[in-house]
Order: C-alpha cells, then structure tokens, then sequence
C-alpha cells in the first residue's frame, strides 16, 4: 500500500525564497500547460495522450523561458501531469452527483505544491540531532539546498522513497510528504474471527463515539479556539485590503484554523488506531453525511463533527494494521432493540432505549452500537450465534409492534408506565 507521511520543514529565510520562487515558476507553467491543453481537440487522443503531447514540449519550452533550466525535470514533468490527475478528480466529484466545471488558472495563494518524482531528492536521517534530518532538493537556488526536517515519528518499513511533495501551508509552514510503498498485513478471514473481536460504532453529536462494548467517547471540545476565531475574523474584516496589517492578521487567522484542524486530525487518528489494532473487525454506519448537512437542525455541529472524514481516516487505518472496516446499513439501528428486533418509534431527546417487547433497557447510543455490530457479522459473515427473538406483545403483528402504537417507557416526560400494546 501507499502511505504518504508528512513532516514539517524549517526552511530558513533564503531557502524559503527558493522555494517560493520555484513554487510560482512551476505554477506559471502549469496555467501555460493547462492553456495548450485546452487548443489540442477531445479526437485527438485520450485524456493521458493529450496531457502528454503538451509534456512532451517542456525541452523546446526551455530555449525561450530559461527560468525552467532552474527547476529540476521531473518537478516540471509532474506540474503538467496533475492537468490529467485534476480532471479524472473532477470526473469522480461528477459521477457522484456534483456540479463541476471545467480547469482554471491558477493564482499564486491557489498553487501551494510541487512534487519531486523518483530523483532529485535526498533524506539523510544522520545529521543533526535526534528526530531531525536534512532533505536535499537539486537545482534549488541558494548557497545551501539542505532543509531541515522533524521526523517526529519513524518511517514504516519501507524500499525506497518514491516521491516527495513540498507544499506550504496557509500559515506559511512549508511541509513534506514523502511516498513511500510498505507491505500491508492480510485482513483474518471472516470465518477465523471471533465476535468477541469485532466491534460496532455508533456516532453522535452528544457523543462523538459509543462503541458496543459500552465506551463512550465524547466529542473534542473546540469552544475557546472558536471564540478566539471569531474574535481574529472581526479583526480582519476591519483591516485594508492589500495592507502588510491585513496579511499579517490573515495569517494569524490561519494558524487558529490549522491549531484547530490539527486537533481533530489527531483526535480522529488516535481513535482510529486504537480500534483498529484493538480488533479484528470494526463496524460502522454508512451515513449520507451530505443530506443530514442539508437538513434544518444543528448543521454546523455536524459540519464540525466530521464523521465522513473518520470514517476515511478508519479506512486507512484498518488497512495498515490488517483490521476489516465494514459500513453497514444505518436506518433503524436506533429503533431496532438490540435484545428481540423489535422496533420503537422515540424522539431524538429521549436517550434511553426501554423495549416495550422483551423489557430491554439500555442507553440509546449503546443500543445503536450493539445493532451496528450484529449487521456487521451478517454483512462481513462472521460465525456468531443468533438468540431466538422475543415474541412481540401483539398477535397482530408477528415480527415486529408497529411504531406507530409503541410508547417508549424509557421517556422521562411520562408519569407513568406507559403500555406496550393496547
């Protein structure tokens, strides 16, 4: 598998002006390129061929534009390829529903990356101190081409280093990401595991995580950094537009943003690895993150969230530690009692879950949980026993009682034990 781990570079004031410059030159010639792409027809060839006949022009480009004979081949080969990355990019948004257009110039705060390919690069672990190494990059302009580099975690097993993408970030932090390709362990087989070593995960608001074996993980509490953002955005609006005041605020602005983002990625992949190296099987439900965004009710708390971005974060983890990630059906994993299957129609304010059937009581969350798990065994096809269902408190109907004539007992607004059926 691919795995791409990033470190954080401190360039000093020279090299940054390097790198700078490289960054806008290859970005100028990525709005060149993206400009003869756009006159060679669709019948000409296919998406790679076209993208290639404009690479294949970088040699006589160079008589002409000599600040090119600067940056090394293989970061210009690659700044015209990302012309055919971008596109297939868009075709996936496209397929899954979205409104796309077409490919735009690129301004100089849009254009952040560029990637060394295969050669031009070098990491050597041996100098400095411990946890810091030096990225040797050719034909950067300056006296020294050695940037500093915290490796705050070892690499993983690994060949050799495929490519190194160098991008700075909107707080002015320069970062790199080295490609690297490392032997992912096999996934047990379905029929070895053990159920005792699966788990289904339920996620909340309330409540970021409750598992099936009753952990409940609470949300990351961000209040002071969004009030401290709220405070810096006000102070922007009021700057000049194009003032040294105003880019020196913006970047205070995206250091809060970065704090922040920070602090849910490392909350999301802890998490992540804990589960995923904890057990053979993890469950999760498969939510339509899209429509609950387009709902009425507390859209920016689930934006915050971020359920869609763990679930991405889960799936990379269960594949670097062998751990089978599954997504099941989430509709009904509330109202389904864990206990018989029976279902029962509660609001979302009543956090109990209380059977009118079997007597089942339980929190809500925990119930979810335990439901998730059962159709991740069904779905994934792990040996489990299946416990004969309660019989319902009807004899109309046979499998389930009808939502629409269960009251919850577990609701605190009730005085009273409310019947299960008339």
């Amino acid at each position: 598998m691919k795995y791409s781990p990033r470190y954080r570079l401190f360039p000093n004031e020279e090299q940054q002006d390097a790198l700078d410059w490289q960054r806008d030159t290859i970005r100028q010639l990525y709005n060149h390129a993206l400009r003869e792409f756009n006159k060679i027809p669709e019948d000409a060839g296919t998406l790679r061929q076209r993208v290639w006949m404009v690479r294949d022009t970088i040699p006589a480009l160079k008589d002409w534009w000599t600040d090119l004979n600067k940056v090394y081949s293989t970061v210009l080969q690659k700044a015209v390829e990302r012309i055919r990355d971008n596109i297939n990019n868009l075709g996936k948004l496209k397929a899954k529903g979205y409104k796309v257009g077409s490919l735009n110039w690129k301004k100089p705060r849009e254009f952040r990356s560029f990637t060394y390919r295969q050669s031009g690069f070098k990491l050597d672990k041996k100098s400095g101190p411990d946890g810091h190494a030096l990225l040797t990059l050719k034909k950067l302009a300056g006296k020294t081409r050695k940037i500093p580099v915290r490796l705050h975690r070892d690499f993983p097993d690994h060949d050799a280093i495929k490519e190194v993408t160098l991008k700075k970030d909107a707080t002015g932090a320069w970062y790199a990401s080295f490609t690297i390709d490392t032997a992912a362990p096999e996934n047990p087989e379905p029929e070895d595991i053990d159920p005792e070593d699966t788990v289904g995960l339920d996620l909340g608001v309330l409540n970021f995580i409750h598992d099936s074996d009753g952990r409940s993980v609470k949300r990351l509490d961000l209040s002071r950094d969004r009030e401290r953002l709220e405070r810096e955005q006000r102070s922007l609006s009021r700057k000049q537009e194009g003032s040294n005041n105003r880019e020196k605020q913006r970047r205070c602005v995206a250091e809060i943003h970065a704090r922040m983002s920070n602090k849910k990625q490392d909350f999301k992949h802890k998490l992540a690895h804990f589960y995923t190296t904890e057990y053979d099987a993890v469950f999760v439900e498969d939510l339509n993150v899209k429509s609950m965004l387009e709902g009425y009710q507390s859209a920016r708390n689930k934006a915050e969230v971020g359920w869609r971005e763990f679930l991405t974060i889960l799936e990379h983890h269960g594949n670097k530690n062998g751990c089978h990630v599954v997504e099941v059906e989430a509709r009904g994993t509330t109202k389904e009692c864990a206990e018989c299957g029976v279902e029962t129609a509660k609001p979302l304010w009543v956090r109990e879950h209380s059977c009118p059937s079997c007597g089942f009581e339980i929190d809500r969350d925990w119930n979810a949980a335990l439901n998730v798990q059962q159709r991740g065994w069904t779905r994934l096809g792990v040996v489990h026993s299946e416990d004969t269902p309660a019989e319902t408190a009807t004899t109309v109907d046979t499998l389930a009682v009808s939502a629409s004539r269960v009251v919850d007992s577990g609701s605190p607004c009730l005085k009273e034990a409310a019947q299960a059926a008339e």
